[in-house]
């Protein structure tokens, strides 16, 4: 007679993942502390099966496979990968506009800025974690277990702290919608790229061109609205109206319009005096009004040309200035906070308290030449935006700009095309 006793052994199989994380680098800026996936073990429990015969010595066994396969799938490789932005499609043609910085100051301690309307399709940086294995199996042998944060956790926490973390807690960013050459992104992109800056309350253009109102309107969130531009001094009429033709056509009209600015950094660039300015925007107020627009009408300059120009004061409904700390010359980049409240007190003192300041445009580039003890780099775009921040001024502030500006002239200290947050 045979009989059957089934002996259950625990057996440890101990498997170490152990991989590091690679760096996200959003604009290639490096971290403070690489992120690293702590070792994970898991426990596999081996079920053995014993035959016993009476009266013989000897038995067979046979381990379950299954189980030992089992552990080795635990220990398969596995890999995170993060896509923010596809590449655009085939563009159709546009006219394009910039300016470039004046190269002289009229106050060392006024900041000059770069502007433009031109954005760069490019994807952002992915991010992969790689895990590789080891797996030991020791028969009879308990050991005990641990457990480790996640790739996904690690990944997570390597993401915080970097350029893109602190510019997204800013009140808006500037948005153009072209190519590399300047020719118009399609619309999908455009909703794309829209679609990527969800974070922002506002979205900056400097102009109605290639059908952006439409684009962005049909893809911004609801919490989300747009500070349309006009550009040029000699179409503002012409320009209005395509902006009120795309903004009737959608859904929301001009609920979806924060506000309407009247040039960018004329009287900074000389092209026109203040008083000029002045009667362009009131001229584009009352036009703006007859269409159904009720909402904020500013013109857009330099805190230099505002402190210079108290007409500039009493034009706009609210005081709007591009700073740039980088063009100041001689300060570091992780004071560019301090510096920008600097300039916040100076409208004050020649407009008064009494309208709202917002910084239309700021940031730091990442290549060019020197502006003084001013250096443009990576490490130096992530120390300045950090900077605003951590002052404060999340909600006064919109960075410049998404993408790099490959179709511009270099401009002042060659900087021009190289301030764009989403550029790797």
């Amino acid at each position: 007679m045979q009989f059957t006793n089934l002996i259950s052994l625990a057996s440890l199989a101990s498997i170490v993942l152990a991989a590091p994380m690679h760096v996200h680098h959003h604009h290639a800026v490096k971290r403070d502390a690489e992120a690293w996936a702590e070792p994970v073990y898991a426990t596999v429990m081996l079920t053995e099966y014993v035959t016993v015969t009476p009266g013989d010595d000897s038995a067979t066994t046979s381990s379950a496979d299954d189980t030992t396969s089992s552990a080795a799938a635990v220990a398969e490789t596995t890999s995170t990968n993060v896509n923010k932005q596809a590449l655009p499609t085939s563009p159709a043609p546009a006219v394009t506009s910039s300016t470039s910085p004046s190269s002289t100051q009229a106050e060392s301690t006024t900041s000059s800025s770069s502007s433009s309307s031109s954005v760069e399709p490019t994807t952002t940086s992915s991010s992969s974690a790689e895990q590789s294995t080891s797996s030991t199996v020791q028969s009879s042998t308990v050991q005990s277990t641990s457990s480790s944060s996640s790739a996904s956790s690690a990944k997570s926490s390597a993401a915080s702290g970097s350029v893109i973390s602190y510019a997204e807690q800013a009140k808006g960013i500037t948005y153009s919608p072209y190519t590399d050459s300047g020719s118009c992104k399609s619309s999908s992109v455009i909703a794309s790229d829209i679609e990527m800056l969800s974070a922002y309350d506002v979205i900056r253009v400097y102009a109605p061109d290639c059908d952006c109102i439409s684009a962005i309107t049909s893809s911004m969130g609801s919490n989300q609205k747009i500070f349309a531009g006009v550009f040029y001094y000699d179409s503002i009429d012409s320009d209005l109206e395509l902006l009120e033709t795309q903004v009737k056509a959608s859904s929301q009209g001009w609920d979806a319009i924060y506000a309407v600015s009247i040039g960018n950094e004329w009287v900074q660039d000389g092209k026109y005096d203040a008083s000029t300015v002045a009667s362009a925007v009131s001229s584009a107020k009352s036009t703006l009004k007859s269409m159904g627009f009720t909402g904020d009408v500013v013109t857009v300059d330099t805190v230099g040309a505002v402190t210079g120009n108290s007409a500039l004061c009493t034009a706009s409904d609210f005081i709007a200035v591009n700073a740039h700390p980088f063009f100041n010359g001689a300060i570091e980049a992780s004071d560019s906070g301090d510096f920008l409240k600097s300039q916040i007190e100076s409208i004050q003192s020649t407009c008064g308290t009494e309208k709202s300041i917002m910084i239309t445009e700021t940031g730091w580039p990442t290549q060019g030449e020197n502006d003084g003890t001013c250096v443009p780099s990576k490490a130096n775009q992530l120390a300045a935006i950090q900077s605003i921040i951590e002052a404060g001024l999340a909600d006064q502030v919109f960075m410049f700009t998404t993408y790099n500006d490959p179709w511009k002239d270099a401009g002042a200290y060659g900087v021009e095309q190289y301030w764009g947050i989403y550029t790797s």
